[in-house]
């Protein structure tokens, strides 16, 4: 049997295209070529591989709810990362995080950035050094300062004037409870009071932000120096600024208005690095394209010198859901399949939002397909749901499927591989899937399926 990798169809769009949107395809089309990973291939009997397993066979393997991701895809898009932002550039945890994560990210010469003490455990534990970790978070408690600085963290982003409290008791060897000297490098995480066209639960660089310092308010000037009088005194080096706009973000203009504010705020201080943070959108429907990391970064370098950012200041920025969001897809188990005459069909299955609460949580569009007949037109309108006690626990909102969907099949959603297993809980005690990693041929795990015991390992009898 052979594995033919599927050209993109006349409704399709090729991978590298330039961003808007396309086309819409019909209802009827397969499912999208540019929404699989990269790998994706076809095989005589129409089977979906990836990583060259059959997905199909993986999934009746180790069972239902599955994540499954394209390894190769993951480092291909580190590499396209480091290469088009240079040295400095951070993957973001929070879109997807484990061990074997880190080590990829960290292996294609990523430096990581951790949001969390528990971010951040996991990250060292993974064998990242320090140095290459970046600490954000906009309410980091002392003990996570604290761990930070003990472990030597390559930068901390400072998000509050209590955070500038506890830097400066923690680097007074007076009062500091930890071994010194300790003397941090640290950038400044402003609001540069641009909005962009995403969901309000995402937008992070409007005025009106639980994040960073507002350049108009005045707040930043007021952190900026602040932190030079601790600079001064020897207790820690400011290094950058910092500037995040929001998340799932498609029009590259806002970052240049980003730059633009930026760079009037900064050019005085001198400072040696300037970080646009991360954002960049991926396409989850067909219809959806999305700039690629390349023109991401020559956008914002080109509007930097536009603006006049010197030459010698270290531009980068930090992606998450454009390294990840793409390699990776859910496998379900179809369980139930339920017509309610005059409205639609529910498919039910073995998983919902407790392994993808974006839909609950945004209204976040995906496609449904079947992998065992991956090129197949899709005519049946269906609304895919979860097995959560919640009428709002839908994974498609619209999807579509082959006319011979039926109980037992496996179902997929691509594009889930940033904010599915890493926003995953145990609601209604549903144990959390397993995560593989295909390449080659093989498929490891890098996550086991947690168990029904798993549940109790917190409770105190």
């Amino acid at each position: 049997m052979n594995d033919t990798a599927r050209p993109p169809g006349p409704n399709e769009t090729a991978r590298g295209g330039s961003p808007g949107v396309a086309p819409k395809p019909g209802p009827n089309d397969p499912v999208g070529w540019n929404l699989l990973p990269e790998s994706a291939t076809v095989d005589d009997w129409g089977h979906l591989h990836v990583g060259g397993v059959d997905v199909v066979e993986l999934a009746r393997e180790r069972g239902t709810p599955l994540f499954v991701y394209d390894e190769d895809h993951l480092r291909a898009r580190c590499r396209e990362a480091r290469d088009a932002w240079g040295d400095g550039v951070a993957y973001a945890t929070k879109a997807f995080l484990c061990l074997a994560m880190a080590r990829l990210a960290h292996e294609e010469g990523l430096c990581l950035d951790v949001s969390t003490g528990g971010e951040l455990h996991v990250a060292l534990a993974a064998g990242v050094p320090a140095g290459r970790l970046v600490l954000h978070g906009n309410n980091k408690s002392i003990l996570e300062l604290a761990a930070a600085l003990q472990a030597g963290v390559g930068r901390i982003v400072v998000d509050s004037f209590d955070e500038i409290d506890r830097l400066e008791r923690l680097t007074d060897p007076r009062v500091s409870p930890l071994d010194g000297p300790l003397r941090p490098r640290v950038l400044v995480r402003v609001t540069p009071g641009v909005e962009v066209h995403t969901h309000e639960f995402v937008r992070t660089g409007q005025l009106d932000s639980k994040f960073g310092f507002g350049v108009a308010s005045g707040d930043a000037a007021a952190a900026i120096a602040r932190l030079q009088g601790l600079e001064r005194a020897g207790r820690l080096e400011l290094v950058g600024v910092h500037a995040h706009l929001g998340s799932q973000v498609f029009a590259l203009a806002p970052f240049a208005e980003a730059v633009d504010v930026l760079a009037t705020f900064v050019a005085p201080l001198e400072l040696p690095e300037l970080v646009v943070g991360g954002g960049l959108g991926v396409a989850y429907v067909a219809g959806e394209e999305a700039p690629s990391l390349a023109s991401w970064a020559s956008s914002v370098r080109e509007a930097c010198t536009a603006a006049g950012v010197a030459p010698s200041v270290r531009v980068t920025a930090e992606p998450g859901r454009s390294i990840v969001a793409t390699a990776g897809l859910t496998l379900y188990t179809v369980g139930t399949v339920k017509d309610v005459a005059g409205f639609r069909t529910y498919v039910a299955v073995d998983g919902g939002m407790s392994d993808n609460p974006r839909p609950v949580l945004y209204g976040s569009g995906y496609e449904t397909f079947l992998p065992r007949e991956v090129a197949a037109t899709r005519p049946r309108a269906i609304r895919l749901v979860g097995k959560h006690c919640e009428t709002g626990d839908v994974v498609v909102s619209e999807g579509w499927v082959p006319e011979d969907l039926m109980v037992g099949d496996v179902v997929a959603t691509p594009v889930t591989g940033a904010y599915g297993y890493s926003m995953a809980s145990n609601y209604n005690k549903v144990p959390r899937p397993e995560v593989v990693f295909v390449a080659g041929g093989q498929a490891r795990t890098v996550v086991r399926r947690e168990t029904l015991d798993d549940l109790l390992r917190l409770d105190v009898p």
